[in-house]
């Protein structure tokens, strides 16, 4: 018995071994974390170079600079910090069970994690409002939502964000001393009490759920009467004329419910364990697995948002390619080729 506990003892590594408050020293090695590791690294590289593709071709292009366009670029800039700074060090985490970037980064992760996912939210919701606007009432969109105003909506979201993040931190103690001293040398997490839970999924969950829902249906209803009053228009036109009017139809409902889907796949299993799960901190395997679902959305954002129009291809040929550093790759006609 004595064998087996040195053999034991000397088997146990630490966080900091000059420490004498250091935590115990968790590496998790093996096949299956190697391929784990190495999936999430391909999804936090490709969520960083599809949302920058976004920004920088929105950015330089002036055949994009649009309303739309810009609430384009929030997305893509909030799922942007999601790619470069939240799953590194989430990928970080999975691998090791130390924390090595000092108590400093351990108070502002937490912030910038939260403020970039909410940041995300936030976006959906403007684009959403925006496309409603656009569809709903065409003749008088451009005089109303203008690039001064969507940059201001903008601006207030993300203060909103900022602010809720903050105030979310503070109530949960994170900021206080004794969160960080009283635990052991090389640990970070955040407790979070089941009141900011609830309230958390239903400001930043069912109400944005169902704001997005509630317009996508009215989006979805004025396409399907807009498309019904052009087939009668062109009634006499012939076949053709209608099943063209058709066709859009169905392309118009088969993006909306990809949208749709795609949010709520995402999202549903991680407030959904949020409000089953009665203690939760940042590194429980609850909020592990099903925040990476919501990480992974960053992904998805800019394939259902850019990818789909058509001058995102012509974008990305002309950066590939570099011709955007020519004199005038700004004035580039992006719609020429459909």
């Amino acid at each position: 018995m004595d064998n087996a506990d040195y053999r034991q003892n000397i088997t146990v590594q630490y966080c900091f071994p000059g420490h004498n408050a250091s935590c115990k020293k968790d590496v998790r090695t093996g096949p299956g974390y190697i391929v784990l590791f190495i999936f999430l690294s391909c999804i936090s590289v490709c969520t960083v170079f599809l949302n920058l593709v976004v920004i920088i071709s929105i950015s330089h292009f002036k055949q994009l600079h649009s309303p739309t366009n810009l609430l384009i670029v929030s997305l893509a800039s909030a799922d942007l910090l999601v790619g470069m700074f939240v799953m590194p060090v989430k990928i970080m985490q999975l691998t090791n069970s130390c924390w090595y970037l000092g108590n400093m980064a351990c108070i502002v992760f937490p912030i910038i994690n939260g403020l970039s996912v909410l940041g995300s939210l936030c976006s959906l919701d403007f684009i959403a409002i925006d496309r409603y606007l656009a569809i709903s009432d065409p003749l008088h969109y451009s005089r109303r939502i203008t690039m001064f105003r969507t940059s201001v909506c903008i601006f207030l979201g993300w203060s909103f964000c900022f602010l809720y993040v903050v105030v979310y931190m503070y109530f949960n103690d994170h900021f206080l001393p004794s969160q960080l001293t009283t635990r052991c040398y090389g640990e970070c997490f955040v407790f979070i009490k089941p009141p900011w839970v609830m309230s958390s999924t239903y400001i930043f969950f069912f109400l944005p759920c169902t704001l997005i829902f509630v317009l996508y249906a009215a989006i979805f209803h004025v396409a399907r009467r807009q498309a019904k009053a052009v087939r009668a228009v062109v009634n006499g036109a012939g076949k053709v004329s209608g099943k063209a009017s058709g066709s859009s139809e169905t392309k118009a409902a088969k993006t909306l419910g990809i949208v749709i889907c795609v949010y709520f796949a995402f999202w549903i299993p991680f407030y959904i364990s949020s409000l089953t799960v009665q203690h939760l901190t940042t590194v429980s395997m609850v909020w592990t697995v099903f925040g990476w679902l919501s990480y992974i959305n960053s992904c998805m954002n800019p394939l259902i948002y850019a990818i789909f129009y058509p001058w995102f291809r012509i974008c990305v040929k002309h950066i590939v390619t570099f011709k955007i550093f020519e004199t005038s790759s700004s004035n580039f006609n992006l719609y020429k080729e459909h």
